[in-house]
């Protein structure tokens, strides 16, 4: 029977949980500084190599050729005989060298051994060089490598037969002192690298924390602020590298003070709005408790009723505020909405409070679908308000329409209410969709809410609300009006004749 593998430690949530390791701007600076200068060194060793030993060459090679050029003008011939006759200073000359050994050689135009050392080779070449003309090459004598140098003489200078009689006279040496002298330039140069290194070390490190020192002195700077301090960072005496951050820090700040500025005014407003109706449940249940006659007490607890009522509508609108101002498309992606259907959804809703009202409420809507993108809720709530100041201003008997279109030039879908109430005045439309603000001689209960939660909406989704007197109204007492609310449409619509 198998057994069922063991719990999983309680941390395990917390290790798959457990944020990256954070990256040090310090280190990864030190990195990529650090990094190519390692590796270059090695490279920078072998090319001083390459240099030292190339220099070491020169001034031996140019010696090699004195010495093979004096060596080669002594030779002669002499009745078809070739001599080289050195003086004994010549010899001394070519073998007055303490480290090294030194070889020479004088051979006839044949091959045969006029002078000097038979083990040291002859070149190997498919062309031989003009003569007189001082050759060098690497070569091996007695399993020790030499330096050879070379030169083919004609002996027979005042004359040119058409093949003329060369010797080849060479002269070579061993390669201690040129290795020494390569090695000296070597640790000559490595030597202060070895030193040089560690001080470059030290001020890349040096440079990299005072070059970083601003960001250092900023951070200090904004972790010894207050918390309920957002004013702006001072952006004056920073490296222009950080203005753009620090920019960026202000920016967000600002947005950060204004949303605080934004809920306090919210809270303020909503404690000011919520007195009245609390005042007067306060006031109405204070009523009851003092009366004894059962008619009165049954008019305290309706009047207690409606001020509930009332407290509880501007409770849900301030709510329905607070999410449009803070709706976000990223906490809440748009979606595809068809309009029609959705309007006709909403109007469905309020059609038994219109016929409690007496107030006709209809509905119009095109013969194909208008697609927008957009919370579906919110957009809910945007048609919702519309329709109840429509039905607040309206008198009963009254008419409010409720009308969708689409205007396939400018690809806009329309949303229109329109009712047959008072109006609005050309000088207040700009007004009414602040906060709690309420027309003048009013006597409509409300809270003063719902148009700012349709400015803030309309906001969200990019739309445009425009406010017009009724153009269906002709009683000049009563103008009506007329509440527009502009989306981009989704896509073309498909023009599809509504069935019948």
């Amino acid at each position: 029977m198998e057994r069922a593998p063991p719990p999983a430690p309680a941390t395990a949530g917390f290790d798959e949980a457990e944020e990256p390791i954070q990256r040090s701007l310090f280190g990864e600076i030190l990195d990529w500084m650090l990094v190519p200068l390692l590796l270059l060194w090695p490279v920078s060793i072998a090319i001083t190599y390459l240099v030292a030993k190339n220099l070491a060459n020169q001034p031996f090679d140019r010696a090699l050729d004195d010495r093979v050029t004096v060596l080669a003008q002594q030779v002669k011939e002499i009745d078809g005989r070739l001599t080289a006759p050195l003086p004994v200073s010549a010899r001394d000359m070519l073998r007055a060298d303490d480290v090294d050994n030194v070889y020479f050689q004088v051979r006839g135009p044949d091959g045969a051994l006029v002078d000097g050392d038979r083990d040291l080779p002859a070149p190997v070449e498919e062309e031989r060089p003009p003569p007189w003309s001082v050759q060098l090459r690497y070569d091996s004598m007695r399993n020790t490598d030499v330096r050879v140098a070379y030169v083919y003489v004609n002996l027979q200078r005042h004359t040119a037969p058409a093949e003329p009689r060369l010797a080849l006279v060479q002269v070579g040496e061993t390669l201690e002192k040129r290795v020494d002298l390569a090695n000296q330039i070597i640790k000559g140069v490595i030597l202060p690298e070895f030193i040089i290194l560690p001080i470059a070390l030290a001020l890349i490190w040096f440079a990299l924390s005072r070059g970083l020192k601003p960001l250092v002195e900023l951070q200090q700077h904004i972790r010894a602020r207050r918390t309920d301090d957002l004013s702006p960072i001072d952006s004056s005496h920073v490296p222009e590298e950080i203005a753009p951050l620090v920019g960026s820090l202000n920016y967000m700040l600002e947005r950060v003070s204004q949303s605080i500025r934004m809920q306090k005014r919210f809270i303020a407003d909503a404690a000011h709005q919520m007195k009245t109706p609390l005042a007067g449940m306060r006031t109405q249940s204070e009523l009851a408790l003092r009366q004894t006659s059962a008619e009165e007490i049954h008019r305290s607890l309706e009047q207690l009723a409606k001020s509930s009522e009332s407290a509880t509508r501007l409770v849900n609108q301030l709510l329905a505020l607070a999410r449009a101002e803070n709706q976000s498309p990223q906490a809440s992606p748009f979606l595809p909405i068809e309009l029609s259907e959705l309007a006709r959804s909403v109007v469905q809703d309020w059609v038994q409070l219109s016929f409690t009202r007496r107030i006709d409420l209809g509905f119009e809507q095109p013969g194909y679908p208008l697609m927008v993108e957009g919370n579906p809720t919110m957009l809910r709530e945007l048609l919702g308000n519309l329709i109840d100041n429509a039905l607040r201003y309206t008198p009963a008997g009254g008419a409010v329409t409720v009308r969708v279109r689409g205007d396939h030039e400018r690809r806009l879908a329309i949303m229109e209410v329109e009712d047959t109430g008072p109006g609005i005045a050309p000088s207040e439309r700009g007004q009414v969709f602040e906060r709690f603000y309420r027309i003048l001689g009013s006597h409509t209960q409300g809270s003063g809410l719902g148009l700012a939660i349709v400015r803030e909406i309309a906001l969200q989704h990019g739309a445009e609300v425009e406010i017009y007197n009724n153009p269906h109204s002709n009683d000049r007492a009563w103008p009506g009006s007329l509440f527009r609310v502009s989306l981009q449409m989704r896509e073309r619509p498909a023009l599809i004749e509504e069935s019948a």
